[in-house]
């Protein structure tokens, strides 16, 4: 499992990352992150209120498949900053969620389905305010959960490339709905080990001794 995450006192302290992440704003990765976070309202824009299922299905494409570029440039720039850090999975997390309401909107998942991963998130955000009462930040990235991210952000659009294309519903419905329900399994998977983490966190905290 990954380190604990870092006592809030000292931002400058990461864990996942070797180093300490910088304090830059304006650095090319942090540019990409913004873009992405820009496709959100535009994604919604399309498919709810122009009903372009086609630019939605490319904004929401483009968005998916540039999920790891952010990172890998940051590291390839050696660009690593505070603020990536929490863009990152922030664009991850509201691409999921605009794009599950958009799709129960729409029709194009069940509510059971979103209620599911909606539950969640909830699940991880009171993980969150225990850790930080206890002085601690958000949990470093799992790779389970970045696996989940990964299946889901593939099956949105292809989900939507079966609503969208009635030729392509029963082949594109079966690899949409197969990458769906994986990327729910092991999006349920980390939320259990971000759980896990923070429980020994608090656990360590109150007996007085160092998180292990």
């Amino acid at each position: 499992m990954s380190r604990p995450p870092a006592r809030e006192e000292h931002p400058g302290a990461t864990a996942g990352t070797s180093g300490s992440a910088g304090d830059r704003i304006l650095t090319l990765p942090n540019v990409i992150s913004f873009v992405r976070l820009l496709g959100v309202p535009l994604f919604l824009y399309l498919l709810l209120v122009a009903h372009a299922d086609v630019a939605a299905l490319v904004v929401l494409a483009i968005g998916g498949t540039t999920d790891w570029v952010d990172g890998w440039v940051a590291r390839r720039m050696h660009q690593v900053s505070r603020l990536g850090e929490l863009l990152d999975p922030l664009a991850d997390r509201l691409y999921i969620l605009a794009t599950l309401l958009g799709f129960t909107a729409r029709d194009v998942v069940p509510w059971q389905f979103t209620a599911a991963l909606l539950a969640r998130e909830l699940l991880l955000l009171g993980s969150l305010a225990v850790l930080r009462r206890h002085g601690y930040g958000p949990p470093p990235v799992h790779y389970v959960g970045k696996t989940a991210t990964f299946l889901l952000l593939a099956a949105f659009p292809v989900l939507l490339l079966a609503a969208a294309v009635p030729g392509a519903a029963a082949v594109a419905g079966a690899i949409g709905w197969g990458l769906a329900w994986w990327g729910l399994v092991l999006y349920w998977v980390a939320g259990a080990l971000y759980v896990v983490q923070a429980g020994r966190l608090v656990r360590a905290v109150r007996a007085g001794g160092t998180p292990a």
